[in-house]
């Protein structure tokens, strides 16, 4: 862990003061709500005045969550930073939207309730996680590599009943409660596409700009310090609600 602390340039020290305030600000709750993981206030109203089959409004939603989900990007971007081939691009997304979509359909439909501030605080933990992956951080500490395929899932898992919590605290009808669930999980899945599809756009030509090497280590350090603002955030809602 010293390794990763031991900043050799006046740009990382100053990434990692950044960090820190990020981290100090969610630590003492400056943070807004609306940066919490979820479903908008006006969306929630809609969620719980519907009734029936809705497959537009609800493909809008997903895709709507998917594409402001901060910490669903942050995470994936983790996952794809080091991706150059589109075939391993999309095994990886798959992985994690098959979790995102197992857990969200069980955890409503069984009505799984885990606090809400704790499943995020994972969900920022999968990006700390990530990043600590993409600096190689494990084969230094403890000489192995874990698999990536493997921890995409189970993250996806995790993700997926971030949502399912929030869904069950809006008491969506059973009217349609199925059905509606599939349209919106159909819009997570274009969301993520669009999301994707810009993200890698950007990333691509990052990589040929010729300096992208020389600077994906920060840019890993500064996501897992984003991810720590996020558990911070998450851990310190937790305590005072």
């Amino acid at each position: 862990m010293l390794q990763i602390l031991q900043f050799k340039t006046a740009q990382e020290r100053l990434y990692a003061c950044i960090g820190l305030a990020l981290m100090l600000i969610g630590l003492f709750g400056i943070i807004p709500d609306a940066l919490a993981h979820g479903v908008t206030v006006g969306d929630k109203g809609y969620i719980q005045e519907t009734f029936g089959v809705h497959p537009i409004p609800f493909i809008y939603l997903g895709a709507k969550h998917m594409m402001t989900g901060y910490d669903h990007l942050l995470f994936l971007l983790g996952v794809i930073f080091f991706l150059y081939r589109l075939k391993d691009v999309t095994i990886y997304v798959t992985l994690f939207a098959v979790g995102h979509i197992v857990t969200l359909l069980s955890g409503v439909l069984m009505e799984i309730s885990i606090s809400a501030y704790i499943i995020d605080a994972i969900i920022g933990f999968s990006v700390v996680y990530k990043a600590l992956d993409n600096m190689g951080a494990y084969q230094r500490w403890f000489g192995f590599q874990p698999n990536t395929k493997a921890a995409t899932f189970i993250f996806g898992l995790i993700h997926g009943f971030g949502l399912a919590t929030k869904i069950l605290d809006y008491e969506l009808s059973p009217d349609g409660l199925l059905a509606n669930l599939i349209f919106f999980n159909i819009g997570v899945e274009l969301g993520q596409i669009l999301a994707l599809a810009v993200i890698l756009i950007a990333i691509t030509f990052w990589r040929k700009s010729g300096n992208f090497l020389h600077h994906a280590y920060k840019a890993n350090v500064f996501m897992m310090m984003l991810g720590f603002l996020l558990m911070f955030y998450q851990i310190t809602g937790y305590f005072v609600q």
